[in-house]
């Protein structure tokens, strides 16, 4: 057992004893199925914090010959799958982690020839009766080790994007090039592996990273293929966690879920288990990174930008087109560039049938405010939001002037000229308007209701607050304001929250096209 080449359980054994452990080992029988597939080029991709350093253990803990796993695994999901005796402890599994090996090198220029020697000196004490010679780069050592016993390797490397995130000089970064050359577009070496497992913050980089990569399929926080339940917590292993400590689904839901993935909805767990332990729903994420990464990309201002911006702070989904975005960490020429980045790093989710994006949650729409604090032409749109929590409050004692006087700053903000009169505007005058509201509310665009589509709900998380009634909003252009109120009574709006058991709030809105003004009404309920 070496510390590069085949490694022991201890790392995965030390995740196995925290108090806090979802058991994501099923993700090995799919690997399996890969590796007698042929598939077996791999490269994860998430944000920080999401797991993917824990699943590189599990599989080094899996694979490697370096110990016998049978005990650790023999209470998890795996032990009772039929490939779980046929591929453990088997493979020679060489395990590297490029951030830790780059931040603790003296010498940066050399990082690659101290970890090809650490491997090969590994390599020497667990086989010594192969000769290895001084000039052996480390696919010579790997193809001497398969030519001789005919044992082939699984290569899992961490952070294999660091490379590109510190931005290395150009000779540092070509020889990072000739290494993955090496090890992963060699016919000869081919067989020699069984399994390439890279995992990193982004994916792989689509100009000379890629044609050094270009046989590996990547699972991305854009689509995950078979993998998307495996990295994050899914729905149903949060309800569990939150059953087990006492917690409140539908809290920690609007906290932390928010990215979805073939039908499944994906947690943070690093935030969820912090939440569960402290007992607290808190903005963890902000503890591992910083807002800053919004900042430094918004201030590019993009044609269009500013305004998709705006419309996923008021809770909206917007397009985008991630196909152009060549996956660098310094080079972006659109808002689509700006946005795929974002979401790639988590700050954004996305849509993969919808083509769309959004902010996912509470924890990360709290990194989305102190963002635009520090981004000059958001000024206003940082005034409204705060306004917002104030304006919910004023529409709950019926205050319909405050709540038209709202509406025309936040019309004229959203808008341009020539989109002013777009009903789409008009939605997102009150989207944002009622921003604060997401913090506690479920809010639903054309809420299918009695005899008809209600245009806005908000519903409360937690029922019962006085403070914070159930609202049904109505827009009207060019009418009466009471019309708006008599659609909501008429067409029965209400019938649609006939489970709700707390206060109920009817709020009419006109829009007069002419004068660019909003008019409101604001009637409870009475059942």
């Amino acid at each position: 057992m070496g510390m590069y080449l085949n490694p022991g359980f201890e790392n995965f054994r030390e995740i196995l004893s925290a108090r806090i452990y979802v058991d994501k080992t099923m993700m090995i029988a799919e690997i399996n199925r890969m590796i007698d597939e042929g598939h077996k080029y791999i490269c994860m991709s998430r944000p920080r914090r999401v797991g993917k350093t824990i699943t590189s253990n599990m599989l080094c803990a899996y694979y490697s010959k370096g110990c016998d796993s049978r005990e650790l695994f023999k209470d998890l999901k795996i032990a009772g799958h039929p490939s779980f005796e046929e591929k453990r402890n088997k493979y020679n599994v060489i395990k590297l982690d490029w951030n830790y090996e780059y931040q603790k090198a003296r010498n940066k220029e050399k990082v690659f020839d101290r970890m090809t020697d650490r491997v090969i000196e590994d390599m020497k004490e667990e086989y010594p009766d192969i000769r290895f010679t001084e000039d052996d780069a480390l696919a010579d050592a790997i193809e001497r080790i398969y030519s001789k016993t005919g044992e082939t390797f699984v290569i899992l490397m961490d952070e294999y994007d660091v490379f590109v995130r510190e931005k290395v000089d150009e000779g540092l970064f070509n020889k990072y090039l000739a290494l993955l050359n090496s090890l992963f577009k060699s016919d000869t070496l081919r067989p020699a592996i069984s399994l390439a497992y890279l995992t990193g913050i982004m994916p792989i980089v689509r100009d000379r990273v890629q044609s050094k990569l270009n046989n590996f399929s990547e699972y991305t926080i854009l689509d995950s293929g078979e993998l998307a339940e495996y990295v994050g917590f899914t729905a149903d292993e949060v309800k569990e966690l939150c059953r087990q400590y006492d917690m409140d689904y539908a809290e920690c839901r609007s906290w932390y879920d928010g990215y979805s993935q073939r039908g499944y909805e994906i947690y943070n767990p690093e935030s969820v288990v912090k939440c569960m332990l402290n007992r607290e729903y808190e903005p963890y994420w902000n503890k591992t990174s910083t807002y800053m990464v919004i900042v430094d990309r918004i201030k590019e201002n993009f044609r269009g930008t500013r305004e998709a911006v705006i419309r996923m702070l008021s809770g909206e989904s917007v397009d985008v087109d991630v196909d152009g975005y060549m996956n660098t960490m310094d080079s972006f020429g659109s808002k689509d560039d700006i946005l795929a980045y974002l979401i790639h790093l988590g700050y954004l989710a996305y849509d993969h049938r919808e083509k769309t994006c959004r902010i996912p949650n509470r924890e990360i729409r709290n990194e989305w405010y102190n963002a635009i604090e520090d981004a000059p032409d958001y000024k206003v749109t940082e005034r409204i939001i705060k306004d917002s929590k104030e304006l919910l409050k004023q529409t709950a004692a019926g205050d319909a002037e405050a709540v038209a006087k709202a509406l025309d700053e936040s019309h004229i903000h959203v808008t341009s000229n020539r989109s002013y009169n777009n009903e789409d505007a008009l939605g997102s005058a009150i989207y944002l308007s009622y921003i604060y509201a997401l913090n506690s509310y479920t809010c639903v665009r054309k809420m299918t209701a009695g005899k008809g589509f209600a245009d806005v709900v908000y519903i409360p998380v937690h029922p019962g607050d006085p403070e914070k009634p159930a609202m049904i909003m109505e827009l009207k252009r060019n009418d009466r304001v009471e019309s708006a109120v008599d659609q909501i009574k008429e067409r029965k709006y209400f019938d649609s929250l006939d489970h709700y058991q707390g206060r109920l709030l009817f709020v009419g809105i006109e829009y007069d096209e002419k004068e660019k003004t909003h008019t409101a009404r604001i009637e409870w309920f009475e059942k």
